[in-house]
């Protein structure tokens, strides 16, 4: 199938479309930094997991962070590598699989090390066991995604850490950033050598973890590099690993949805689509944020209040039961009509790995194009795969 990858004419039910020479661009950028750098980069499942994009990506990366069992076994099976794993709370009746599938095994707290490494080493005496370490430092202006915020259950302060480690850990990982700059990661970066630099002569590698967006425009690449080139000059023995997540997929495709229904209610228009914010861009209502819809204005989420009709102002409302499924506004230059596109830009991170089938949406397809415009289908969803979620 060809479609036209401005307004994606043609395309009638809701999908994701990955476009293939923007991925390559991201990967090409991210390939550059860690050989300049000298760094190991990543990539972190729980913001991208197209496991049939991953030939892609094996041209440029060697390797793939998880979270959980399930991204172990992806990173094993799928990217053909053993998965870098940091989980906030390892299982006993999991724990033993997820160290067969890893290279690297980050505890989040001295107890759960305690209870596990010794399991993990036996099972997998070639695995790289760390520690999550919390600088008490982060720009990340949302809680929701501040791993650093009070009271934060993600790892271990510089107080609580025993002058001496075991011979068996041999790495840190660190993680403050979302979505950040590299002057962000340089201020930060400050703070984590001013905490843990003491731990750094015991250790074979640190990881800075995700929230890198040096894929971004504005993104000061030079200047990570930079940065990273000086850690390397402090600490030449560390190796230094980035796994970011929204990097690799930062502008590589939209979400195509079309217009159901326009209903109007006190002066408010909402155009309802055949996708949902709650099921399908949840970032948006958690964050929360107005993703961009290509050719319309975001406007103030209150715009739409009063607004006159012929202004062409809409809410954007979703397809589930869900009161709060809807965001707003938007100004576009035309009336919205019944079955028109409504394309949701930069919809490839995060938004693919959280789509979830609430209220029975199905999920839209997930698809990858070329230059050209020919569209191949990865993936559709049907009944059985809403079934499959409750057996």
């Amino acid at each position: 199938m060809t479609v036209d990858l401005t307004t994606f004419a043609g395309i009638h039910r809701p999908i994701y479309i990955l476009e293939g020479s923007k991925l390559r661009r991201n990967l090409e950028l991210i390939q550059h930094v860690a050989k300049a750098a000298d760094v190991e980069i990543i990539l972190a499942f729980k913001a991208y997991a197209l496991w049939k994009t991953f030939p892609i990506f094996k041209e440029y990366i060697g390797a793939t962070t998880a979270s959980s069992l399930n991204e172990a076994k992806l990173a094993f099976y799928e990217f053909g590598s053993k998965a870098h794993t940091f989980s906030p709370a390892y299982t006993d009746y999991e724990i033993d699989e997820i160290a067969k599938y890893s290279s690297h095994l980050t505890f989040n707290s001295l107890s759960q090390y305690a209870r596990y490494a010794q399991r993990v080493k036996a099972g997998n005496p070639k695995i790289s066991i760390g520690l999550r370490v919390n600088p008490e430092y982060s720009e990340v202006g949302t809680d929701l995604y501040n791993p650093c915020a009070l009271g934060t259950r993600f790892g271990v302060t510089a107080d609580k850490l025993p002058v001496t480690f075991p011979n068996d850990v041999e790495g840190f990982h660190c993680h403050c950033h979302c979505e950040s700059g590299a002057d962000v990661f340089q201020r930060t970066l400050q703070h984590i050598e001013e905490k843990f630099s003491p731990w750094f002569s015991q250790l074979k590698w640190i990881n800075f973890g995700g929230g890198h967006l040096m894929t971004r425009s504005d993104y000061d690449v030079d200047l990570l590099i930079r940065v990273l080139e000086g850690f390397h000059d402090r600490y030449p023995h560390l190796q230094v690993i980035l796994e970011p997540g929204s990097a690799f997929a930062w502008q590589t495709g939209p979400l195509v949805s079309q217009v159901v229904d326009v209903v109007e209610d006190h002066g408010i228009q909402t155009a309802i689509l055949n996708v949902s914010f709650t099921c399908h861009m949840p970032d948006c209502l958690e964050m929360p944020y107005q993703p961009a819809v290509r050719n319309a204005k975001t406007l103030p989420m209150e715009a739409a209040n009063g607004a006159s009709l012929d202004a062409y102002i809409y809410r954007l409302g979703g397809n589930s039961c869900l009161s709060g499924d809807f965001m707003g506004s938007w100004q576009f230059d035309h009336q919205l009509q019944i079955g028109e596109n409504i394309i949701f830009e930069d919809m490839i991170h995060y938004t693919t790995v959280k789509t979830n089938t609430f209220n029975g949406i199905s999920h839209p397809a997930l698809g990858i194009a070329d230059d050209s415009g020919n569209l191949t289908i990865l993936r559709e969803y049907d009944y059985e795969d809403y079934k499959s979620r409750m057996d």
